[in-house]
């Protein structure tokens, strides 16, 4: 039996996903999660705006001592996703403790930015 480490609560306070891209890679941002567990997590993301109402209880499944990076733009609820170029920020919950990181890819210019930070635990 493998040991769940990490938290199960997460804030992610700066979201935005970059409207423009060059060259081969889009840009983009991941939530990062890593389940050390035996079991499986389960996951239930909210995404908060500055003008409008959250997208909430939108889940994910991380099996068992795996890892799983889920593309902010993968987040729908009721066929509304995040739109491009719109600051957003991302609560995390989890039925067992993970570990989450949050990456951003800006390549809106030839000499790409990656961004990636842990995300912060609610305790």
């Amino acid at each position: 039996m493998y040991q769940a480490l990490g938290e199960k609560h997460w804030i992610i306070p700066d979201g935005f996903i970059p409207p423009d891209s060059s060259g081969n890679l889009t840009s983009h941002e991941s939530v990062c999660v890593l389940n050390t567990s035996s079991e499986e997590a389960m996951l239930l993301f909210t995404v908060f705006f500055e003008d409008r109402e959250p997208l909430e209880n939108m889940m994910f499944v991380v099996p068992a001592r795996r890892t799983k990076h889920i593309r902010t733009s993968a987040l729908h609820k009721g066929g509304t996703g995040i739109p491009v170029g719109v600051p957003y920020a991302i609560e995390v919950r989890s039925d067992i403790p993970v570990v989450v990181q949050y990456s951003r890819l800006d390549s809106t210019q030839a000499e790409n930015a990656l961004m990636s930070t842990m995300a912060f635990p609610i305790k």
